[in-house]
């Protein structure tokens, strides 16, 4: 199964390492149809709608990585784990209902990597 990751999973982001042994796919950008917001505790949520374009990494992993990152990702409490089509791939993301981002600023460019504080 995929997983698109657009924040602290990132490559060379502080949660990174809990992707051990899944492979790469592709790094991406989605269709603008998403809203990415910094949540000002130290990792940001993708929204659905909107109309920015989210910059991330897809990657192959199995079941059991899923759910050690649905823990991580406190799913389904928490974040929403969601099957979307993004760039061509059928694939898993973690979305925030939009009631609990109100208030968040947004990142424009759609690049957790490039916010500027």
């Amino acid at each position: 199964m995929k997983l698109f990751v657009y924040g602290t999973l990132r490559s060379e982001q502080p949660a990174h390492g809990l992707l051990r042994g899944a492979k790469l796919v592709a790094r991406v950008r989605t269709e603008p149809q998403f809203t990415l917001v910094d949540t000002m505790a130290g990792y940001p949520a993708m929204i659905e709608g909107g109309t920015t374009s989210i910059v991330g990494e897809i990657y192959e992993l199995d079941e059991a990585a899923l759910g050690e990152l649905d823990r991580y990702e406190e799913a389904p409490e928490f974040f929403q784990r969601v099957t979307r089509r993004i760039a061509g791939h059928d694939v898993w993301v973690y979305l925030l209902p939009e009631r609990q981002a109100v208030g968040q600023p947004p990142i424009a460019s759609g690049d957790w990597c490039k916010r500027t504080p």
